[in-house]
Formats: C-alpha cells, structure tokens, sequence
C-alpha cells in the first residue's frame, strides 16, 4: 500500500506527534508498505531551525526506509497566537501544493493537534480522489482554549465548523483515546467510522536498562537523590508552575525534581526556580531521541502533569507509554479520566489531584520512603508495556488505512472486520 501522510511534526523534533508518526512509520515500512510524509523544517518547539536543515521550498530526504518531503514554512516559536497561526497556514498550503504532485498514493492521512494539516490533506484526498483518515491527537480547537491561549469567539466558531467538515469528509478517523471518540459522536460524528488506536511506546527503543551515572553526574544528581523525572514538553497545558510550588515543600528530603525538554514555558520556569532559590530543581534542555532512555534511567518516578481543566480528562500523555517502556513507575498530577484509568487498571502509580502541590509533594515523598512499593511497581509498569506497545498501535491503524482502502472491511459499529 501506498501511504501519503501530512504532519507539521517529524523527527529530528521530538515531540509526541514527531515520534508517533515516525515510529508507526518505521514498522509500516519493514511490513512491505510505501511511506512518504509531507513535513516541513525542523524547527519545533523554538522556532529554530535544527542543525544542517534550511528552509527550503522543498526537499526530499530518506529516514529508515520513509521518504520524507520537507516544505517551506513560516517559522515561529511554539507561543503566542498570530505567528503561530501563520506558521500552521503556511504549512496547510506548501503541504497541499507538494501532495499535488507526489504519486498517487492509496491512501491519504493527516494527523492532529493543528487540524490545517488535516484540511490539506482533506483538500488533497478530494483532488486526488483517494480516501481520507484523519487521526484525532488533540479536540482541537477546544485544547487551545483549555490552555488559556484562546478564548471563545467568532473566530473559534468558525475553526469548529471546519473541525466537523474534516470529520464529515474523512473516510475514516482514528481517535487515540475513547473520550476522543465520544466526543465526537456527541457532536453529531459517524460512530461507525471512528476507531480507537491508543498511543504506544517502541519497545524496541525504550527498556530497562542501569542508570546511566555520567549523564548523572553532569546534571549533579547525586546517587542517593530520588528523582522525579518530567520529560516532556514545558507547554502552557502542563502547569508545571506547580511542580516547582511542591519542590519548595521538600527542599530538605533528598529530593530531585528533573525537568528535561523544551518548550514555551522552559524559561520562565527556569526563572522562577531560580527566583525562588529551590536547591532541589534541575533543568536539562531537549536531548537527542537516541539518549532519551539514558534520561529515563537516572529517574526513579515518572513525573506525568497536566492543567486542571475537563478537557484534560480526556488525553493519555505519551510519556506514561514511555515510563511503562523503561519500567519506571507513574505520579499523575492530572485531571481523572482517560490517564488515571489506565495507570490505576495497569496498578503502574499513583494519581493525585491536578495542580495541588501539597499532594504531589506528599505522593513523591511517600514513594521515596518507600521503595519496596516503588519497586513493585516498576514490575507491574514493565510487564503492562507490551499491551501499549508502539507496534501494536501501528497494526492497528494499518488496519484503519486498509479499511479505508477497502471500505467492505470496515464492519458496522466501528470495529474492524477481521480476515
């Protein structure tokens, strides 16, 4: 099969779309399948090209059997309103413009949470008269309002209106969690046409593996200090602001507090920590994809924080996936929903109210006075891993792509019809 797939995202970046998209793809490729993905420059989420690319009106690059197409687009930082939607237009219309003349592909997919990928690449299906699937990451707009960076308007309205087209259009959709789903259905969406696929880890990349103590002693982590690992994004829908109000509360238990990423917030979290004089924080800036277990290794909790808004209840952090690949144990500062259910049914952690540090604090003080129970679930995290891994996910969306190849596969309900 023939898949043409549009994602502003794509490594060497490495956020959460960059990796599921890549490490779906990777399998796809090894299956015998033909992948190209349309992206563009790697510049997220600074807003800075990485090293060794340009900004160029198109090139063409192979990563593990993907053929990768890189278009021109105007860059800006992962903040703020204005630039941030020109930059999600600019790729909307140089991705469109590059499908017109990529070969005729079986199928066309689009990924979220910016969904002028997705009305690209519904605008491509349509002129190639090929089936769409459109992957549902974020409800996007609702998330940018959740965040606080939008507020309800005329404007939003319209985004909604088209956000419905898409699913309207789409000959298939693929939400990664079942609230996605609901959702949708609530809103009027063909149930029937809508498959679950719930995000997933590479265990081929992510595994146990001994704590890596000169990446430690860089980062002056010193071999009796818990750590509480955030590895991630530092975005506006985390609130990591009040991660730092917890460390100020255990400055003297022989605590650390590991923020590792990039993102909008890094430097005025920096700041504040410093600001505030808090001993017990480390920052790390992005690392490398390849050195990432080496992070995950110096952690002895994975530290998973979300905003306190509704919306959240209904999104499953990739880094729990990754914990699970490491065998690291889960803290989940978020609403309850989607998240806590899987990490309370798999026993991986514990749950505690979003932005309350007083709890975050007395969860992460409790694990550390208790190792035997962390321990114990570090086993139960390691042995859930396989049911999330990211080569099950990859199957299962191939199957979504075949469906929408071949609709007479696609069974009534929404589930997919086996051979």
């Amino acid at each position: 099969m023939d898949i043409l797939f549009l994602a502003d995202n794509f490594p060497p970046e490495r956020n959460a779309q960059a990796s599921r998209v890549y490490e779906r793809a990777c399998y796809w490729v090894r299956w015998g399948h033909r992948v190209t993905v349309i992206t563009c420059a790697p510049n997220f989420p600074e807003g800075q090209l990485f090293p060794g690319y340009r900004n160029r009106w198109r090139q063409v690059e192979e990563m593990e059997g993907i053929r990768v197409v890189r278009v021109k687009t105007y860059i800006a930082a992962n903040a703020g309103n204005i630039l941030r939607i020109l930059d999600f237009l600019s790729f909307m219309v140089s991705a469109f413009l590059a499908g017109l003349f990529e070969p005729r592909p079986n199928v066309l997919v689009a990924t979220s949470p910016q969904f002028f990928a997705a009305v690209a690449g519904c605008g491509l299906a349509m002129v190639r008269r090929r089936p769409f699937v459109m992957e549902v990451s974020d409800l996007w707009p609702d998330s940018i309002v959740a965040v606080g960076a939008m507020r309800r308007s005329i404007a939003l309205r319209a985004l909604e209106k088209v956000e419905l087209f898409l699913y309207r259009r789409s000959a298939r959709i693929v939400a990664l969690t079942s609230s996605f789903k609901q959702n949708l259905v609530g809103r009027g969406v063909e149930g029937s046409k809508i498959q679950v696929v719930i995000n997933g880890v590479d265990l081929s990349r992510y595994a146990p593996r001994p704590r890596d103590c000169e990446f430690a002693r860089k980062w002056n982590l010193a071999a009796g200090d818990f750590v509480a690992g955030y590895i991630g994004t530092h975005g506006m829908a985390h609130a990591l602001t009040n991660v730092l109000d917890a460390a100020g509360l255990l400055q003297d238990h022989g605590i650390r507090f590991l923020f590792v990423g990039p993102g909008a917030e890094r430097g005025k979290l920096i700041a504040e920590a410093e600001r505030r004089r808090l001993r017990n924080v480390t920052f790390v800036p992005a690392q490398p994809k390849e050195t990432m277990p080496s992070v995950w290794s110096v952690c002895d909790v994975a530290l998973v924080h979300l905003k306190n808004t509704p919306l959240f209840e209904t999104v499953i952090p990739s880094k729990i996936f990754e914990a699970m690949g490491m065998g690291k144990p889960v803290l989940l500062a978020a609403p309850d929903g989607e998240a806590s259910r899987i990490v309370k049914a798999e026993n991986i952690g514990l749950c505690v109210a979003a932005e309350n540090p007083q709890e975050l604090a007395a969860a992460v003080l409790f694990m550390k006075e208790n190792p035997l129970f962390v321990q114990q679930l570090s086993r139960r995290s390691l042995a859930a891993a396989p049911a999330y891994s990211r080569e099950r996910q990859a199957r299962d969306m191939l199957a979504v792509l075949e469906a929408a190849k071949d609709r007479s596969r696609y069974s009534p309900g929404g589930q997919l019809a086996r051979d």
